[in-house]
């Protein structure tokens, strides 16, 4: 794709190549989201900032992204703090904060909102995850997280063997992420979660079609053997009817690490793409596991910056000149790991 304004709407757009490109101008990044370097190449530029849904780690790490880059943000967040409360359609909106801006990056609950607003917008839109849709730059993050994983044991994407597990009806994270895994070859994927939150077909069929051996399964003991990966997702509460119904399916799902131990492989990397809930009746992810090596969930929200920076180099038609502006940093930083 030629990624110079382009809207970032959905993993449906990019090929293997792009990925390979977002993910050699990420590697370029370390220097930047480590402090090591300054960079002013996005000095003046604007990115809007507009989540209508709650967000932490993407809202920040995007604005971030584009602080590191030298640019400036602005942000909007909830729905009452914008005009829409007052009846303003996503059309007048696009219309009016992309004049303000040089790309956007939105996060809506409604599915195709995103879409909708890019088709208004005068710059490149991001989707910052539009309801149970989509979460293009999860997806992205976490396949760069996937593929640095493998390459310190050797390995490469091709040939991956990853266990899903939790909601996967409503996570909008497996949803764009199992459609970019259709890009690697012989991949072995193993869908767990109840029933009713089964992956839906449409996500798993491209799979299959495209020769991958796809298992779907409700028992987590036996389906996180032998796999590179166990990626857990929380209870998507926010997409049920209540509070009530979410409660159904909270907890059923739980890693620890005497669990670890038990079923899995020594050197199986643990994913998760935050927040974790770790409230007593879910706790999807043991506090006994912050110790484990192989826990990779903060790695893994570390290079959503590298992702997200990375992006909007593509997008705005500076990746080779980020270096150009550079220059030492010159405060005290530690980066811890």
């Amino acid at each position: 794709m030629n990624f110079t304004g382009a809207n970032i709407l959905s993993v449906d757009q990019f090929e293997r190549t792009d990925i390979e490109t977002i993910f050699t101008v990420a590697d370029s990044m370390q220097p930047y989201a480590l402090r090591q370097k300054v960079t002013r190449v996005l000095e003046g530029a604007i990115l809007g900032n507009m989540f209508f849904e709650p967000s932490t780690r993407t809202r920040v790490s995007f604005g971030c992204a584009f602080n590191l880059l030298g640019g400036e943000v602005r942000e909007t967040t909830g729905f009452q703090s914008s005009a829409i409360a007052k009846g303003e359609s996503l059309y007048d909106t696009a219309r009016v904060l992309s004049g303000y801006s040089d790309v956007i990056c939105m996060r809506h609950p409604a599915e195709g909102s995103v879409a909708e607003f890019a088709e208004a917008s005068r710059v490149p839109v991001i989707n910052g995850g539009d309801g149970a849709n989509e979460h293009p730059s999860q997806a992205l993050l976490d396949l760069y997280t996937i593929q640095k994983e493998l390459r310190d044991r050797g390995r490469s994407l091709d040939g991956l063997r990853i266990a899903m597990i939790g909601d996967l009806k409503y996570g909008r994270t497996v949803h764009s992420l199992i459609r970019l895994l259709c890009l690697f070859d012989k991949l072995h994927v193993v869908l767990v979660s109840p029933e009713e939150l089964a992956m839906p077909e449409m996500y798993v069929e491209p799979l299959r079609q495209a020769g991958h051996t796809v298992t779907v399964s409700s028992d987590l003991a036996n389906s996180i053997g032998g796999v590179d990966i166990v990626y857990s997702t929380r209870i998507q509460e926010e997409r049920f009817a209540s509070k009530e119904e979410a409660d159904i399916y909270r907890g059923r799902f739980r890693l620890n690490q005497a669990i670890y131990t038990q079923y899995c492989e020594p050197n199986t990397v643990i994913m998760h793409p935050l927040p974790r809930d770790s409230r007593s009746d879910a706790n999807e992810l043991d506090n006994d596991l912050n110790q484990n090596p192989n826990l990779a969930i903060f790695r893994q929200a570390d290079n959503g910056l590298l992702v997200r920076m990375a992006l909007f180099a593509l997008i705005l038609d500076v990746a080779d000149q980020v270096d150009h502006y550079s220059r030492p940093v010159t405060w005290y930083h530690r980066r811890g790991v």
